[in-house]
């Protein structure tokens, strides 16, 4: 009796062995996200476009009301012409999207939210968040109301240095307390590298971007600033805009340095239209060292008692990153990825950057300096 016994649990372990790894791998199998897409009108639709061979996301639909541009995409990047729709909410209710990506102008954000949200759409919009606070505002009012993700993109929270710098400065200590930081970012002028013309027509317009270099290339500054500050709102902003090319972008700035002001540090950033090449740098100096991120990749970091500058170069196999921006908005919607509210792509972190950016822009017209705290 007691064989007979011993034989059969034998038989039902072997058989629960059998069953379990086949069960993980089914689990691992995740069903890919209905995506649509609103907007077509910005130069990095490509990003979205470009990645057939991801499985994260299906496209099941387009909005764009400008039907030769949709069109034309869809020759170039071979989806169905018959997945493009001229009206943003009859593309909603018709295909049912459980995610959304914005692709087209930034003052065009509020209103995709303001279809997407109440339908429990989840959204991840190209930086920056919001042309306003006032935009900004009611974006969060929206997705805390109805319960969905609102995320920011920018290319610099794909880097490694990105991620690297953080934990250098925040994780290990590397350069004591931060004291000053000198971001750059921008190129030669969006005429001048090749932007088409449906993408300059809102991207040089002060009501559907809200600004031009300032607003352009002032947010990666203020959302990498925030990032590295864990939240932190700074004391005031004072900023100085100009116009060196008016013939080429007559209402619009191509130049902008901003001074953000905390209560133990401070960020100079330097956005512009006029740069001899394009970039994305950060210099972030301490009390006991600094670090420079050079590219994506490249860094040169040095503390008190190292005797030379140490170059470090950093790749997603040293650091985690996601160096693919809609991977993440996929993970996150599955539950793998849990932001912090300083996340580069939360929202938290873009409100703050809407906050500075709106201040530095009222900066630049009254040339006072603004105070966000007392």
């Amino acid at each position: 009796m007691r064989m007979k016994v011993h034989k059969n649990v034998i038989i039902v372990l072997i058989l629960f062995l059998m069953i379990i790894p086949k069960t993980q791998a089914q689990s691992s199998v995740q069903k890919p996200i209905r995506l649509a897409i609103s907007g077509m009108t910005h130069g990095h639709i490509a990003f979205i476009l470009g990645r057939k061979d991801k499985q994260d996301f299906q496209l099941v639909g387009v909005f764009e009301p400008n039907t030769e541009l949709a069109q034309k995409l869809a020759k170039k990047y071979g989806f169905d012409p018959k997945l493009i729709y001229s009206d943003l909410v009859s593309m909603l209710d018709k295909v049912k999207p459980e995610a959304v990506v914005a692709f087209g102008s930034i003052f065009e954000h509020m209103a995709t939210v303001e279809a997407c949200a109440p339908r429990g759409i989840h959204v991840m919009v190209e930086k920056p968040l919001a042309t306003t606070v006032e935009h900004a505002k009611r974006m969060v009012e929206l997705a805390e109301k109805y319960h969905i993700y609102l995320l920011t993109d920018y290319e610099t929270s794909w880097y490694p240095t990105t991620a690297k710098s953080f934990q250098l400065v925040n994780d290990s200590n590397f350069i004591g307390t931060i004291r000053k930081v000198v971001i750059h970012d921008g190129h030669q002028g969006p005429k001048e590298i090749g932007c088409d013309k449906v993408f300059l027509d809102w991207l040089t317009d002060p009501v559907q971007n809200g600004g031009g270099a300032l607003i352009d290339f002032g947010c990666y500054g203020a959302n990498l600033m925030t990032y590295l500050m864990k939240g932190e709102e700074p004391v005031s902003v004072t900023a100085v805009t100009q116009h060196f090319k008016p013939d080429i972008y007559p209402k619009v700035d191509d130049e902008a340095t901003i001074i953000v002001s905390y209560p133990n540090a401070q960020c100079i950033i330097q956005a512009s239209w006029n740069w001899p090449f394009s970039r994305k740098d950060m210099e972030i100096y301490g009390d006991s060292g600094y670090l420079v991120a050079v590219n994506n990749k490249n860094m040169r970091l040095r503390k008190g008692t190292m005797q030379t500058e140490q170059l470090k170069q950093v790749t997603s196999k040293d650091i985690a990153v996601y160096e693919d921006p809609f991977n993440y908005f996929a993970d996150v919607l599955y539950g793998k990825v849990k932001m912090t509210s300083y996340d580069p792509y939360s929202l938290t972190n873009n409100v703050i950057v809407v906050k500075i950016l709106d201040a530095a822009r009222e900066s630049a017209k009254t040339g006072t300096t603004v105070i966000l705290k007392k």
